[in-house]
């Protein structure tokens, strides 16, 4: 039934996609939500362009992942649980694209928050996943607060000028009303959220543990919902954005950053899984990129197709992980391709496109994005080069995970060797057509030298020509930097093809030259976590524990038994007095009415 509904959400997807008119949009207004004074907000939805693009990602993809946890997760005993924590996560993102504003959209943002801490600790007999699920839970808050404080000055801006609303179209026709620093200061904290929902530093470190969940989950996670929604926020957004070009500067630099720092750590991982979830980390820094030098179509071209091809790797390695009952470690494996087949070549379909090799989706929006970073008026080749730089280490670390799990010798244990399975076709055949868009979801944005781009037609009124200005006329410059990325690509590829499949032994021979530290920083992801834990975690924790046992005990329980002693010690007399005996109130009576008597008598 789980699975039923989110491929019939497919289909209407489709519908919707069909009937949408070019450059229009579809409305829904159900009822009013909230009112108040003249602020006003709808519970409405609407579908345009790019939401018809996040819709078909998130239900054509989620079918599948649905699909395949048939297989995976068939024989689980929380499998119930499982799949209805799944379809409430495809429906708070749903909510999420399909909202028409603001408020309803972070409905949706926070409703994913929650599915995404649910789904990672499902299985909360381990520590470990309870622990990662606070994680993301946790450091989601904080970006959240962050996103918060930006919808309400948002709300004041525009409530001073009389706009008591935030629906996108009501915003995007008021958004000149607001001054230049106050459209920096808002659009920096909305991107404090997206930073945190979307993995980019410093609010990166929730998501290599988000690992620990199911791995149809983490495919879910890192391919087609919760990871992109920072993308769809700022994309949608794109009129705000477009006018405050600082934030716009600090997006590109931390996307760039995020997008190199996390490829380098990748380099050194040996978690058939924490590969790709430093490979998301670094592909969603790539898409913000993009988003920073206002190539917002760009954006959402690299996070359309990095959805076929990194929901195909995870489900790869969850088709190794079964095949190997529970395996994770790359180091144990080898020479899986005889065994796994069809997981081998899915696998190698996936990763050549993430790499972006010739005529994949990678190589098409990879293109577009690096090209961006060069050509557009707010580009530079700085970002141009952590850009390219970035293209070369993919490339190198997905084909080491290749190679160290497909060829080469098998290093697993005896009596797990024997049991080696291929997937059922539950979960073979969602590969298959995950391969398939891996390849030809890209066809859909050539470069115009080869056979045009769909996709600019489909997005580019959406954002106006004027928002994102591509520079196509120069078509030999184009041409000669796609060049330089299949090149740096090519040369990651054949690097770690001599290290991990001839055995030229290269990382141990520049250990050597070098000393082992590099390696160590990378294996130990730069220390980050255990800096935060230090500087953060710890501080905070002591903080706390000293309001628990001394603050809370000498001052706030002082305070409350304090006042509690004070009213204990002044009824003390008044209890002497209220016996409960007639005669002892008779005789107080007696005496008050002789005092007044004596009283008026004196006078």
């Amino acid at each position: 039934m789980a699975s039923a509904a989110v491929g019939l959400s497919f289909l209407l997807s489709l519908w919707l996609f069909w009937l949408l008119p070019a450059a229009g949009i579809l409305r829904d207004p159900v009822f009013t939500w909230i009112e108040s004074g003249a602020f006003k907000v709808q519970l409405s939805f609407q579908a345009d362009a790019l939401t018809a693009v996040m819709l078909l990602v998130v239900t054509g993809v989620g079918f599948l992942i649905h699909v395949y946890s048939l297989g995976y997760m068939g024989h689980d005993e929380g499998m119930v649980r499982y799949f209805a924590y799944l379809n409430l996560f495809i429906f708070f993102m749903l909510v999420l694209v399909m909202a028409d504003n603001l408020l309803l959209l972070f409905v949706g943002w926070e409703g994913v928050g929650l599915c995404s801490y649910l789904l990672i600790g499902f299985w909360c007999q381990d520590h470990t996943n309870t622990i990662a699920g606070n994680k993301a839970f946790i450091v989601n808050r904080i970006g959240d607060f962050g996103f918060l404080l930006g919808i309400l000055l948002l709300v004041w801006e525009l409530g001073s000028h009389g706009v008591w609303t935030l629906d996108f179209l009501t915003l995007q026709g008021s958004a000149h009303l607001l001054q230049p620093e106050r459209v920096t200061l808002i659009t920096l904290l909305l991107f404090v959220g997206a930073t945190g929902k979307s993995a980019q530093i410093p609010l990166y470190v929730w998501l290599p543990d988000a690992m620990q969940g199911p791995t149809p989950v983490s495919a879910l996670i890192h391919a087609a919902t919760m990871v992109t929604a920072g993308v769809y926020m700022t994309a949608r957004l794109y009129f705000l954005f477009s006018l405050a070009p600082a934030t716009l500067a600090v997006i590109a630099a931390i996307g760039a950053l995020t997008a190199l720092f996390a490829a380098t750590i990748a380099l050194a991982q040996n978690d058939i899984k924490r590969v790709l979830a430093y490979s998301t980390v670094s592909q969603l820094g790539t898409m913000f990129l993009a988003v920073g030098v206002g190539a917002f179509s760009a954006a959402i071209f690299h996070l359309f197709t990095h959805a076929f091809f990194k929901a195909c790797l995870f489900l790869c390695a969850g088709s190794v992980i079964h095949g190997l009952q529970g395996e994770q470690d790359m180091r144990k494996m080898g020479g899986l391709s005889s065994y796994l087949p069809t997981t081998y070549w899915t696998f190698l379909v996936a990763a050549l496109a993430i790499s972006g090799a010739p005529l994949t989706a990678g190589f098409f929006s990879k293109d577009q994005v690096l090209w961006q970073a060069y050509a557009s008026p707010s580009g530079s080749v700085w970002l141009w080069l952590s850009a390219w730089i970035t293209a070369g280490l993919t490339a190198f670390y997905m084909f080491r995970q290749f190679f160290m799990v497909f060829h080469g010798e098998c290093r697993l244990p005896e009596e797990v060797k024997a049991h080696i399975h291929e997937s059922p076709s539950v979960m073979t055949v969602p590969l298959v057509l995950l391969a398939i868009g891996s390849i030809f979801a890209g066809w859909l944005g050539s470069p115009d030298f080869m056979w045009g781009s769909a996709w600019d037609h489909w997005l580019g009124p959406l954002f106006g020509a004027a928002v994102e200005e591509a520079h196509h006329e120069n078509q030999n410059k184009e041409i000669f930097f796609m060049l330089l990325t299949l090149a740096v690509a090519g040369l990651g590829f054949y690097l770690a093809y001599l290290s991990y499949f001839r055995g030229a032994k290269l990382p141990e021979y520049l250990s050597s030259r070098v000393g082992g530290r590099p390696y160590r920083w990378l294996v130990h992801k730069y220390y980050v976590d255990e800096l935060y834990d230090l500087l953060l975690v710890r501080p905070f924790t002591a903080f706390s524990g000293w309001l628990a046992s001394i603050f809370d005990l000498a001052v706030i329980d002082g305070i409350v038994d304090g006042v509690a002693d004070r009213v204990r010690g002044s009824s003390f007399f008044w209890r002497q007095l209220q016996t409960g005996n007639v005669q002892h109130y008779l005789l107080g009576f007696l005496t008050g009415s002789l005092v007044l008597l004596g009283y008026y008598l004196y006078r």
